[in-house]
């Protein structure tokens, strides 16, 4: 009988044991991230593991930003959002889905990295593309994001409006500047990596207006020399923020894991990844240290032209704003 109870607790304790290594993480993640998050996630694994003796797997759901959100705000069950805009995580946190202080719940406002917009040509860039100017002259096809479906489409309008605006433009010249950029614009993507494959793989338009971080990605998947990376005068800081999913942490009990993945992004082993992967640290020191990556230009901050992020949500984006206004589905 003894025999039998031993070999009963030694089940019991087995499957508890599978139980504790069977937790799961879901980060539902923006396009562009991707490769970033499949190094970060080894690194967290084997941390966590040295750490607290215990395992966790890492799922990740990748897509365009706003459409990532929406997805978590119609039942995807990610335990983690890490997004590169704070409108799609406000966007949850009206519907109570993440926390209403979510930004002040990690460092930085939580924003581990950020990152700016520049242009990757073709190679050897063949229209002499240089600055936000160069896009709207005739004949030159930009290929941006849809603002409407991911951060990176507002990230490049917002840096393309602020252009003008920190020039000394009135918000009429920054609205005629942007209405004659998307003009030149033959088709929206519906994410980062959307855009990259219709500029490289579908061979459409002479710019790709992106994160500063998808150059690792464009060589490590499309060969080193394909594109060249034009940093333009004046451009715009893109935070990239992140947030515990509330609703599925309390359902699944995975809240102190979640917590931990997202407070190791701020770790130096995570902030050497970052930069590796061309995504700026909020570390100063080992920003510094990258310096010849992160290449020096004018910066400005959504809240120094646009107030905040949720008015330029308002008046650019939303359903009958100024992006609507100036730009015809083609």
């Amino acid at each position: 009988m003894n025999k039998i109870k031993s070999i009963a607790a030694a089940i019991l304790l087995a499957v508890s044991g599978l139980n504790v290594s069977a937790q799961t993480l879901l980060n539902a993640s923006y396009d562009v991230a991707r490769e970033f998050y499949k190094e970060y996630n080894a690194a967290f694994v084997a941390n966590y593991k040295r750490t607290t003796g215990k395992d966790v797997k890492i799922d990740q759901a990748h897509g365009g930003s706003s459409a990532q959100a929406r997805a978590v705000n119609d039942g995807l069950d990610a335990d983690v959002v890490t997004m590169n805009t704070t409108t799609d995580i406000d966007f949850l946190a009206s519907k109570g889905i993440v926390a209403a202080d979510w930004n002040k719940r990690f460092p930085h406002s939580a924003s581990p990295t950020s990152s700016t917009m520049l242009f990757l040509t073709r190679n050897g860039n063949p229209k002499n593309i240089k600055d936000w100017d160069d896009l709207i002259k005739p004949g030159i096809q930009v290929i941006v994001v849809n603002p409407k479906t991911g951060g990176n489409g507002r990230m490049a309008y917002l840096a393309a409006w602020g252009y003008v605006r920190k020039k000394g433009g009135s918000e009429a010249d920054a609205a005629a500047f942007v209405a004659k950029l998307y003009k030149n614009v033959p088709v929206l993507a519906k994410g980062g990596r959307d855009a990259t494959t219709i500029f490289l793989q579908r061979n459409i338009g002479d710019v790709l207006v992106t994160f500063e971080s998808e150059v690792i990605s464009v060589d490590n998947e499309f060969g080193a020399g394909k594109v060249d990376a034009i940093h333009p005068s004046i451009s715009i800081v893109a935070e990239n923020p992140v947030a515990v999913v509330e609703r599925t942490v309390a359902k699944k009990g995975t809240g102190d894991v979640a917590r931990a993945y997202l407070n190791y992004l701020y770790s130096d082993e995570a902030q050497e990844i970052a930069a590796k992967h061309a995504l700026r640290p909020s570390n100063p020191a080992i920003l510094k240290k990258y310096s010849k990556t992160f290449k020096p230009l004018q910066l400005f901050t959504v809240n120094e032209v646009f107030g905040s992020f949720a008015e330029a949500q308002k008046v650019h984006f939303n359903d009958g704003g100024n992006f609507d206004k100036l730009y015809t589905v083609k």
